[in-house]
């Protein structure tokens, strides 16, 4: 078996923090790893990380959204059970009718009171970080 020299790097993500006046929008995912999340995904070959973003967030929760500004960058390798990837997330206020599309089974608004029970990923500690002003 030959060995491969071609570079393995983590996998560019970001996911958004849209706020609302009752708290965050999260997504349930439809596939694995379940649970609920921050909306958010793969940055394409080509695409900025501030257009993946906004892109996403269409995508999965029919919103159109501005981005306030960049949150922090988490990048433990073991933040993703299916590979590693590193994430930018933003902090953003959104336009629009909220609807679950793409990878999202379901769309709700939790506030730092009622997260829901099964999170995905790093994302209860990333919310975690954004209620108690961390960043």
């Amino acid at each position: 078996m030959k060995s491969s020299n071609k570079p393995r790097n983590p996998v560019p993500t970001v996911d958004i923090i849209i706020e609302s006046n009752d708290g965050i929008v999260l997504i349930k995912r439809k596939n694995p790893p379940q649970g609920w999340a921050l909306p958010g995904g793969f940055v394409d070959y080509g695409e900025s990380i501030e257009s993946a973003a906004i892109r996403e967030a269409k995508e999965e929760t029919g919103l159109d959204i501005e981005l306030l500004r960049q949150f922090h960058t988490y990048s433990d390798p073991e933040r993703d059970p299916r590979h590693h990837t590193i994430t930018t997330v933003f902090t953003a206020k959104a336009k629009g009718k909220v609807r679950a599309g793409d990878d999202a089974k379901e769309v709700a608004i939790f506030s730092k009171d009622n997260l829901p029970e099964q999170i995905a990923f790093d994302h209860r500690y990333i919310i975690h970080d954004y209620f108690t002003g961390r960043y």
